[in-house]
C-alpha cells in the first residue's frame, strides 16, 4: 500500500497538542493499516525515525435520521499514536 494511502489525516485536537510536548503525534490511518505499515509510512513520508506506534479503533456513532425515521452510522476509524525518537519533529504541527 502506498504510503499517502496509510496516512489520511492529522488529528487536530486540544489532546493531541498537549501530546506535542512529549514528541507524541496522532493521525487518522486507514482501518487495514498495522502498525509496520503505518510506520513505514510515517518514516517514509515525513523523514523522521519512529519509537513506538499505538493504535485504536473507533466505532462510528449510530445518527438518527429525522426525515425517515431511521438510523445510520458514521464510518469506523482508526487512529494511529506515532511516538518520534530523540530531537525528530514535523513541522506542519509546530506553529
Amino acid at each position: 500500500m502506498d504510503p499517502r494511502q496509510v496516512v489520511i489525516k492529522p488529528i487536530v485536537s486540544e489532546k493531541s497538542y498537549g501530546l506535542l510536548d512529549r514528541n507524541v503525534y496522532t493521525f487518522q490511518v486507514h482501518t487495514d493499516a498495522n502498525k509496520i505499515e503505518i510506520r513505514q509510512a510515517i518514516e517514509s513520508i515525513f523523514s523522521v525515525r519512529v519509537s513506538s506506534v499505538n493504535t485504536l479503533n473507533r466505532e462510528g456513532k449510530r445518527k438518527r435520521n429525522r426525515k425517515k425515521m431511521t438510523f445510520g452510522k458514521r464510518p469506523d476509524t482508526k487512529r494511529a499514536i506515532i511516538t518520534l525518537k530523540g530531537d525528530d519533529r514535523i513541522e506542519m504541527f509546530e506553529s
